[in-house]
């Protein structure tokens, strides 16, 4: 197999990957995400992956992170984006806005990410993944809407959730810049960033409200919100930034964002599929969308 063969075989599974991961957040966190804090839920993710990693690096040595040479510009500005900036836009734009408008503004992650790739990177994207990415975009809008569409008008709210968006494409353009770091070692810096950040706000919030004790205690005494960071931390912090970052650096930002809809797919299917929830026939046709554009976008 060719190399270029050999990267697009290994950065289309690492991209599939990673959204399978993504989707199959939604079992975990759907319930827990009424009970505790974003910003709880966030710093014990972070947390979680940050000791993970720390696990890897002692035992098996997977982890060693030279930055020595390279570009700590990129870095910093890849760490920043995501998950710093990209999680707390989210988290303040979903509080101001209705479900159906933030998963709106966040399918739109794809064409925001084709947009700016294009302007920084020079990448000149071809007609099959313009295509793809705007079939996987109404399967997707097709999806949110066909649960319901309500309106908050929160202006607020949507240039959070747009610069939540921003957030997420420019960091992937820095996942592709930073060619000579390793995925590992982006995963392991993101983790832990997102610890030391999250964490202390995590902190912080204890403190002010007075719930501090409470808030450490919280997976000793909460079944669901342990396994929710469990699989949040584990899941997506460690193995799906992990695929995400490694599919970028194979085959590009736009090629991997119209991977993005699959999350929104497997998300509905495990709702289906283990939490009983229904399935109209709408959402089968957006679900069709959602593949016919991923396919698209990687045609040739």
């Amino acid at each position: 197999m060719k190399r270029n063969d050999q990267n697009l075989f290994w950065g289309v599974l690492s991209a599939l990957g990673a959204e399978v991961l993504f989707g199959l957040s939604y079992l975990f966190t759907k319930q827990i995400s009424h009970q505790v804090s974003a910003v709880a839920l966030l710093g014990w993710r972070f947390f979680i992956a940050f000791f993970v990693m720390l696990l890897f690096a002692k035992q098996m040595g997977l982890t060693t992170i030279r930055l020595q040479g390279k570009n700590l510009w990129n870095l910093g500005f890849l760490v920043l984006f995501c998950p710093i900036f990209y999680y707390i836009f989210e988290t303040l734009g979903i509080g101001f806005t209705t479900a159906s408008e933030s998963g709106a503004f966040l399918a739109s992650i794809p064409v925001v990410n084709l947009l700016v790739s294009s302007l920084v990177l020079k990448q000149k994207p071809t007609s099959f993944q313009i295509t793809g990415i705007l079939v996987t975009l109404l399967g997707v809008l097709g999806s949110v809407f066909a649960v319901g569409a309500f309106a908050s008008f929160s202006l607020l709210g949507y240039l959070l959730l747009f610069l939540a968006v921003l957030s997420y494409a420019f960091h992937c353009v820095f996942v592709e810049k930073s060619s000579q770091i390793s995925g590992i070692e982006m995963t392991f810096l993101m983790a832990g960033v997102g610890f030391l950040v999250f964490a202390f706000l995590a902190l912080l919030q204890g403190l002010f409200e007075g719930n501090l004790v409470s808030l450490l205690a919280l997976p000793f005494q909460n079944a669901s919100f342990c396994l929710a960071i469990l699989y949040q931390g584990v899941g997506c912090s460690v193995l799906a930034f992990f695929l995400s970052n490694n599919a970028i650096k194979k085959i590009g930002v736009t090629r991997t964002s119209s991977f993005i809809g699959i999350s929104t797919l497997v998300s509905i299917l495990s709702g289906i599929l283990f939490l009983g929830e229904t399935f109209s026939h709408f959402q089968v046709l957006a679900a069709i969308l959602i593949i016919m554009g991923v396919y698209l976008s990687n045609r040739g």
